[in-house]
């Protein structure tokens, strides 16, 4: 079997490589009418730009996944704002999708943490559906909508889980269908256990991206190595490899926040349960230096027999 790794957002290995730089809806209302769409056009070339310089890294050191980050764009979901970024960047965008389609790289985008479809509020809901459709616009102005995804969590129990999961499936309803098959849900470390997770996928048809650090802090009943078949199988009908996160624990006390780097032993578990299962996939990795976590993971990794670096950014397991 093979796993390929990934990372999140920011090559850290890069001087001044942020693709998040952004401006405050304050800021951009103190600034002249007349300078406000240029403070816009400026910072999402920038950031578009060491977007371009972060997947030629990827491509050089044979990174084949890597998730975008949302914040290409300043306030592009800003009710008072919400300005068309695709137009003046036609040919720019075109460039990531090319580099990205050529290469067979894997990209994705993970919408924040108040991208949910839970809430009793309407409005949420619709926020939701407006910040899912501005992160499907750029996998099209990529021209790489058809093999990507968006990955989100189910959202809040607000004290009545099942009342939730329900509302869940009722609000989604919203989502347009061509976004929704876009989609992938996480299970997360305080409310839905990767079982519940599980449950809501296989009912929508919807992928599941497993976190086994999640997992660990918010454990459901069933083990590993039975979880990880079913997770597998609701990734079967995309033709796409399911897709694990993968970090460590700060320190004990502070269990659910993300170390610098992947301790090897956290997931030797996992690693030794997806052997069995013999299945390829992909890893991403969320620790807080990116990818130099990533590439010394790969390291540690390639240590242990039976398991072979192949690549600058995949091993194979006997």
């Amino acid at each position: 079997m093979r796993i390929r790794f990934g990372y999140v957002s920011t090559a850290t290995s890069l001087w001044e490589c942020s693709p998040s730089r952004t401006v405050t809806f304050k800021r951009y209302s103190e600034l002249p009418e007349a300078e406000r769409m240029q403070k816009l056009l400026e910072i999402t070339a920038q950031n578009i730009q060491n977007t371009k310089r972060i997947l030629y890294f990827n491509l050089a050191h044979e990174i084949e996944v890597y998730r975008l980050s949302s914040s290409i764009v300043p306030l592009a979901t800003h009710p008072e704002v919400e300005w068309d970024f695709v137009t003046p960047f036609e040919t720019e965008w075109r460039e990531l999708g090319d580099l990205i389609t050529k290469n067979k790289l894997r990209v994705s985008f993970h919408p924040n943490q108040f991208t949910l479809f839970t809430s009793s509020k309407n409005s949420i809901t619709q926020n939701a559906v407006k910040d899912m459709a501005y992160h499907y616009k750029m996998f099209v102005a990529m021209g790489v909508q058809h093999n990507s995804y968006l990955n989100i969590h189910v959202g809040g129990a607000y004290g009545d889980k099942p009342a939730s999961i329900e509302r869940f499936h009722k609000n989604l309803a919203a989502l347009p269908a061509h976004i929704k098959h876009k989609m992938t849900l996480e299970n997360d470390d305080k409310t839905y256990t990767a079982e519940e997770t599980l449950a809501v996928c296989q009912k929508e048809s919807i992928p599941l991206a497993f976190d086994i650090h999640h997992h660990m802090a918010n454990p459901g009943t069933l083990s590993l190595s039975e979880l990880l078949p079913k997770i597998f199988q609701t990734w079967e009908h995309t033709g796409i490899l399911p897709k694990i996160h993968i970090s460590s624990p700060k320190n004990e006390k502070e269990f659910r926040f993300h170390a610098d780097y992947v301790d090897l032993d956290f997931i030797l578990p996992l690693i030794n349960d997806l052997k069995a299962l013999g299945k390829d996939v992909d890893f991403m990795v969320e620790a807080k230096t990116k990818d130099k976590a990533m590439l010394k993971l790969i390291e540690d990794i390639s240590k242990i027999r039976s398991i072979k670096r192949i690549s600058g950014g995949a091993v194979q397991i006997k």
